[in-house]
């Protein structure tokens, strides 16, 4: 599947180092040419002898090499390659890419490299979570580059959490997925996402505590599988998917509009946390509260049902329309009877009452809802959630 390809491997300093031997043996079996350049911490994890006898290729790692470096033979490795994966990518890798730092070969590789790069990062959880990192993290996104995991697990450290490097079967189908035509190619995918801001007045809104992230993970799932993604939010937090045409809205009219005008669609997924109601007459002028003046009346009225709209089209009706279902109780229950009263083909449901934060937290665990039944899934990164059910909806569209 990528005989011909040519796939350089950064190995950065982690213990999760020593899966990179087995994605090495995978990659070769799948007979690509893999170009090996390890920093000096990976050197303390696995050994460039391993490296280089499983890759085929001696291993580079000095910048200041003479022989190799008379020719700007760092160049050349970029120019060369057809792919940049960086595993494992540490914190230390991600903030000098984030930053444009360039003090030793990888760090100058990744600068230099004009060709996709693809991370599976590595860390403790509290590096993963901590707010510098996210920053980078967001940053890489914004600059397109592509991510395989973290996963969510135990430590080395004895830690549980998100952090742990994809596991090399998951790397090596990213990228495949990178490289090769993926299964949703010439397909065409609408994605809502995020809140929506119902106004009351000038300062005050109708929302929920939606970050948007799911719908986000979704449509980076997507993209990464070749569809074309058009993608639809209301003002979320998380960041926008690169790859994706975004839409950006506000209020649930307004997503309804855009759903409308986004034309025909192979499958549409719903994954925004529309708010059910508006108030009738907004307030031009901020509401005033004052001593004896009575509290404001206000009227509320249904928003449009977007996706009972979508899935009950006679004509122009996507081949799949997948909806979401955020319950407190009964969440089997009320999701399958969902899924009924809207008439969409499957309900993703996840109970966002629980001791875990799910709305504006990084994992979920959902059920997903079909005409053959209900299927638990178990709690995962919203990231994997996303991976897994683009994968099913890719299978389902065969």
């Amino acid at each position: 599947m990528l005989a011909g390809k040519n796939i350089l491997l950064i190995i950065g300093g982690g213990i999760a180092a020593y899966k990179v031997l087995e994605l090495i043996r995978l990659l070769g079996k799948d007979g690509a040419q893999v170009v090996p350049v390890m920093t000096r911490a990976a050197k303390e994890f696995v050994t460039p002898l391993s490296v280089s006898a499983l890759a085929g290729a001696p291993v580079r790692s000095d910048l200041f090499d003479l022989e190799e470096e008379a020719e700007m033979g760092h160049i050349q490795l970029t120019r060369a390659a057809d792919l940049v994966v960086v595993a494992p990518a540490t914190a230390d890798i991600m903030a000098k890419m984030a930053n444009g730092l360039a003090n030793d070969m990888a760090s100058t590789l990744l600068l230099a490299s004009n060709k996709p790069v693809l991370l599976a990062p590595a860390m403790n959880v509290a590096m993963w979570e901590n707010a510098a990192n996210k920053r980078n993290v967001a940053i890489l996104e914004q600059d397109g580059k592509l991510f395989v995991g973290p996963e969510n697990g135990e430590m080395a450290c004895g830690e549980f959490g998100t952090g742990r490097m994809a596991e090399p079967e998951a790397i090596r189908a990213a990228i495949q997925a990178a490289l090769v035509d993926g299964p949703m190619k010439g397909k065409r995918v609408l994605i809502t996402s995020g809140p929506t801001h119902e106004p009351i007045d000038p300062v005050r809104y109708i929302a929920n505590r939606s970050s948007g992230l799911q719908g986000s993970e979704i449509a980076r799932a997507f993209v990464r599988l070749g569809a074309e993604v058009v993608f639809i939010t209301g003002p979320a937090s998380a960041t926008r998917p690169v790859g994706a045409q975004v839409i950006e809205v506000e209020t649930a009219r307004d997503m309804a509009a855009a759903v409308k005008v986004a034309g025909e669609v192979d499958t549409a997924i719903f994954a925004a946390a529309v708010a059910d109601w508006r108030v009738s007459r907004a307030s031009d002028d901020k509401l005033k509260k004052a001593a004896g003046k009575a509290l404001p009346e206000l009227d509320l009225v249904e928003n449009p049902d977007i996706l009972a709209t979508v899935s009950q089209l006679e004509a122009g009706r996507p081949k799949l329309v997948v909806g979401f279902a955020a319950e407190t109780e009964n969440l089997v229950k009320n999701a399958i009877a969902k899924r009924l009263r809207k008439g969409c083909d499957w309900i993703v449901a996840n109970d966002v009452g629980g001791e875990r934060a799910v709305m504006g937290g990084q994992d979920n665990q959902v059920v997903l809802i079909t005409e053959d039944g209900a299927e638990p899934w178990p709690w995962m990164s919203k990231r994997e959630v996303a991976q897994k059910l683009a994968l099913r909806v890719s299978e389902a569209l065969v």
